[in-house]
Parts: C-alpha cells; structure tokens; sequence
C-alpha cells in the first residue's frame, strides 16, 4: 500500500513541474515512508510514496516503467493473484527486472490496454502513462477499497489518493460543496462521487478515466449483479464451497514480505478469517483489539481474547479514554479529510498504532456483513416486508379504524404501523436508511439558518441511494438493500474510514470478503442462505460452525459500540461547546447559535447529531480556515 499523485494538462503541451509532484506527494508521506518518486513527461506527471509490502528491494521503486520506458506507473493497493500473471507473461516473453505486483500491472497493460482491469484481482488505485499514445489511465478497484480523488484546475487534471495532494497543488482553489454539507447532514457521509471539497471528485469505484487528445472520458469497467442460483442442493452444500473460497482467498491476503497480523473484533467475521490463516502458517499470527474505560458498552476485548486463546496468537489489546478520543480528533479530520461520523475510526487508529508496532499489514473481516446480510436492519426489513404482505387487503380499514384512537396510548403503536401501511416500503426504507428523514432532518427547522436552508435540496441526502436502489428494481428487496450498502455505506464510510485511518501510520490494511468473486459469490445465493426470519449470514455462520467458538457465533451483533455519546456529554462537552458555540463557527452561517445551545444542553441525547456538527466544524478548522491555498498540518 501506497500513496500516489499526478496531473496532467490537456492542451498535451504545457509542462508540469518535478517540484510540483514532489509537493503533492509530501503531504501523503504518511502514506509511504520507505521511499518517495516523481517522473514528468512534458505535459503529465507521476507521484509515489512506498510503504515496501512485496520486494523490498530498490527494484520496487515507483514511479516504475516497462522495459522500453513507453509506459509508466504509479501504483497504491495489492494484486493478489500477480504470481499466475506474471508467469502467464512471461510465458508471452515480457522481462521482468523485479518481483512486485506493481510491474505486473504494467506488462499486462501493454497486452490488453484498458482491459488490463478484468484481469486484476485486489485493491488498488493506479495511473499510468502512455508515452507512445500520450494518453493517461487512471483506475480504481472494483469495491473501492483504495481512495482515488480528481479536480480540474487551470487547464489540467489532478489527481491523487488523497484530496491534500490536489489541494497541494496551487492551480486548485479551496471552496465549500454546501450541497455537500446537506447530504452530510443527511447521511453522516457523501455517498457517491462528489466530495465537501468544491470542484473535487471521488472516482467511483469499478471506474476509471482516460486522458487522451484534450478530451478526459469515464467508463465503468464492473458491476455487481445480483442473480441468485439454484445450483446448491442444500444450504450445507453453499457453505462448504464458500468456505474452500474464503480459505484460498485468505490465504492470497497473507502474501507478503513483511509482517501481517490481524485486528480482532472477537466477532464471526474476522474471527473466521483468522482461522483460515492459522491454517497456512507456523508462525504465531499477532492479533489486536481495543476496549474502553467504560462499564455501560459492550466490550469487545473478552471474545477477542478467546480468539486468540483458541487459536494460540500473540493477542495484544488496550484500552482507549475521552482523553484519547479527543486528542486525536485533529488528526481524525486531517487523516479523513471529508466530513464522516465515524467515531470507531478514532478507536481504529489507537488500534493501527498499537499494530505497527509489531506488523506493517493487518486483515480484517469488513464486508461480511455488506456481502452476506449481516446488519439487523436486513432481517428487520424483510419482516416488515412480510408483515405489509399479510395485511395488505386490511390496510384502509386499519388506517381508518384507529384514526380516533392517537392520543390512547395502548393504541399508538397500532396507529403507527397504520400510518406505515400507507407508506411505500421502499419509502420507509429510506426514510430509516441513509435518509433525509432521519438525523438532522428532524431538527433541519429549528436548527438550520435560512440562508443556509435556502436552495438546499431537503431529500439531497437520500437521491444516490434512490437512483442505485433503482437498478435493481423488481430484485428482492434484500438484494436491494445489499447492493446499496456495498455501493455507498462500504466506500464511502466504511473504507475510507479502513484506509485513511490505517495508513495515518503507515500500516496496510487487507479486507479478503470484499474480493470481486467473494461478492460474486455471494450474489449467487438465494436470498434465504443469508436472511431468514430472524436470522442472518445463514450460510456464513454455516460454514463456520466447528471452526469459530459457538460462543462468538452465537453472538448479537453489536457493531463497534464506542462510548463517544457519553464522553461528549461528559468529559468533553467543554470541547464541544468551544469549537461548536465560537464566532467563527456561529459566522460560518449554518445553524442557530441557540438551536446548538439546547442541543448541547441535553446530555443523553443526539450523540450523533453533536458529533457530526463537531467534524464538520473542525473540518473547516482545518481545511478551509487556512484560506484558498496552502495545507494545515494535522
């Protein structure tokens, strides 16, 4: 794993600088601290910074170039099947100087041009260029698991795996996407490819773009599809296919020339993987986890622990504080760069610091739950779906019959799923899911100014999510609700969260159930093997029965229950209030200094709503305060 930076000017004449790469790529130094590079070629330019993974030899350095030195590359992510593509090259006559995954993608450009793309499986973010064709291709994995941003400024693209390259580079005005700020206050995170950073892109993953003759096209290169088979006899039949995947895919994940560990949950997932891969080894795998100073959340440590005994790893775990929630929250936005309410990812970088210590990679089980069904919303859903069914033909005499009956409390909750019998189900979905119903919405009146409310779309939050729940219309409705988590939650929070977090010290971060043919896989099971009544990741917890302790998988799903409502209303409510109540952040004009106060005042509630109007405000601390140009160090 790498960090990477380019541009490149469209005209095809005007010159970029050695000095401005370099500057792009300092700012990222984080991410690569064993080796930096920089090559122009007139009109375009390549950054890299190496964290050393496979040959750690200078051989390895990037920017790197095929023999004749017509193609370049600068390469962040993994290949995991790069061995039987290399020799498949050879076997075609390319020379090889090292033994990186990094050179393979080169050769197998040069055979297949764009379409290198479908033979590549892993994580990655790349550019190359082609001197012959004077052409720039730039990708980013399927799932997008590795970060890809771009910005046109000043006659000329840039890109890079970080915004604070592109913002490095003086052609690129900083300025606030308030539309942006809307849907974050809708979802928590931006879904899709716009950013808060104006005039800055993600490039969405299963894309990539092609530079050529003054003209920049984007095209999609995979998609998910979802066509659940028949070909299993039984549940028992899937499960055992999919656990001889996962133990090959695990094993793929365990390449490397340096030290790999695994962060432990205690949960079915990474618990699962971790079995796999001490299967591969004799050596002791290093295992890591973290817990909090609190006795009112779930802590994590113990099942992590019994992992750890069964499996026989050298388990290192610790505990984190309000102190050490708040210290860190100049870097979480530094580090995160868009507005994310993400509290674990506080947790994440004490963990990752922990680790680097003894590891420069570590596995995690993120995306079981995306590719499987595992969040309880799934269940819940298709038991409302469910219930809708049964009592469709009584929905206008029950909307009718409890009509005089709201202000009878024994009779409230009839009156409520009166009311959603009127609703579309699809319309509850996201009005509970990434929705522009939920969160700040509710408070959007009283709390928002109105210059700040005025042309802001109110149902801005939840049109991505529409449009892609859309694409699979007519599917089950199980179907449709996986497709747009792993399409906007996955990217979006979770993996941005994944990568920028990890690489804040330099550590690679693996995630082997997001492998394209895992999801395929997975996308080919009846719905039933995944969610049935009120059970889900039927068929994971399946293939995993004798190989994890019927203990952790047996276990309620608690997500990653970070104690951050209790300390906010706590030990850091001062910080909360003197960055949320200052005159700058009242000036910034997005909501009511009063509206905040009465927030604020309520200790035990809207935790979430605190936390985000905390980010979002830092973030303008941070990033926009330092005027239109120049970086502020987090």
């Amino acid at each position: 794993m790498c960090g990477i930076a380019g541009k490149v000017f469209l005209d095809g004449q005007t010159p970029v600088t050695p000095e401005l790469i370099r500057r792009m790529t300092d700012v990222i130094s984080h991410r690569g601290p064993d080796g930096e590079g920089q090559r122009v070629f007139g009109p375009a330019g390549l950054g890299h910074r190496r964290l050393s993974i496979i040959d750690l030899s200078p051989l390895g350095a990037q920017p790197m170039s095929n023999e004749d030195g017509s193609v370049w590359i600068a390469f962040n992510g993994e290949i995991y099947n790069y061995q039987e593509l290399r020799e498949r090259l050879i076997a075609r006559g390319h020379a090889f100087r090292s033994g990186t995954d990094t050179e393979v993608i080169v050769h197998l450009y040069e055979e297949h041009g764009v379409d290198c793309l479908k033979h590549l499986r892993g994580m990655f973010a790349f550019a190359i260029w082609d001197e012959r064709r004077r052409a720039m291709f730039i990708a980013r994995d399927r799932v997008g698991i590795k970060p890809l941003y771009y910005t046109q400024a000043g006659g000329a693209l840039v890109f890079g795996s970080e915004v604070k390259s592109l913002l490095a580079d003086p052609a690129v005005a900083r300025g606030v996407n308030r539309d942006s700020v809307n849907v974050f206050l809708s979802n928590y995170f931006t879904p899709g490819e716009e950013t808060i950073f104006a005039g800055v892109k993600k490039l969405l993953p299963g894309h990539y773009l092609l530079i050529k003759d003054g003209t920049i096209s984007r095209k999609q290169y995979w998609e998910l599809q979802y066509a659940p088979s028949n070909r299993w006899a039984s549940m028992e039949d899937a499960a055992r296919e999919l656990s001889d995947l996962l133990r090959q895919r695990v094993v793929d994940h365990m390449i490397s020339d340096v030290p790999v560990g695994f962060l432990a949950s205690g949960g079915v997932d990474s618990t699962a993987l971790l079995s796999y891969a001490v299967e591969r080894t004799d050596k002791k795998i290093s295992t890591f986890t973290v817990g909090f100073d609190s006795k009112e959340f779930a802590d994590e440590r113990p099942f992590a622990r019994m992992a750890s005994q069964k499996f026989g790893t050298s388990h290192h775990d610790m505990t984190m504080t309000a102190a050490d929630f708040r210290d860190f929250l100049p870097g979480y936005i530094w580090h995160m760069e868009e507005p994310v309410c993400e509290p674990p990812a506080i947790a994440l970088y004490y963990i990752s610091k922990l680790a680097r210590k003894h590891v420069t990679v570590l596995l995690s089980g993120e995306g079981g739950d995306e590719a499987f069904g595992g969040y309880p919303e799934y269940k819940n859903f298709l038991a409302l779906e469910k219930f809708k069914s049964a009592v469709g033909p009584l929905r206008g005499l029950a909307a009718m019959g409890v009509a005089g009956l709201g202000s009878v409390n024994k009779f409230r909750r009839v009156r409520r799923y009166a009311d959603l019998m009127r609703v579309p189900l699809s319309e509850y979905y996201f009005s509970r899911v990434g929705s522009p119903f939920e969160g700040f919405n509710k408070l959007r009146p009283s709390l928002f100014t109105a210059e700040f409310s005025r042309g802001q779309n109110a149902t801005s939050g939840g049109a991505y999510s529409r449009e892609l729940f859309a694409k699979v219309s007519g599917d089950h409705l199980l179907n449709q609700m996986l497709f747009v988590d792993t399409k906007t939650w996955l990217p979006d929070d979770l993996l941005i969260k994944a990568d920028k977090i990890t690489m804040a010290n330099s550590l690679e971060l693996r995630v082997p159930f997001l492998d394209h043919e895992v999801l395929e896989f997975a996308a080919t099971l009846p719905t039933e093997f995944k969610v049935k009544g009120r059970e889900t990741k039927r068929v994971l917890k399946q293939a995993f029965a004798g190989r994890v302790p019927t203990e952790i998988l047996s276990r309620k799903k608690t997500g990653f229950p970070v104690p951050y409502g209790r300390w906010l209303g706590r030990e850091l409510k001062g910080f909360l209030a003197d960055n949320l109540l200052s005159q700058r952040a009242v000036e910034r004009g997005y909501f009511k200094r009063g509206a905040v106060e009465k927030l604020l005042a309520d200790d035990g509630r809207g935790a979430a709503e605190k936390f985000s109007l905390l980010v979002l405000e830092l973030w303008h601390q941070k990033f926009m305060d330092c005027g239109s140009h120049g970086a502020v160090k987090g």
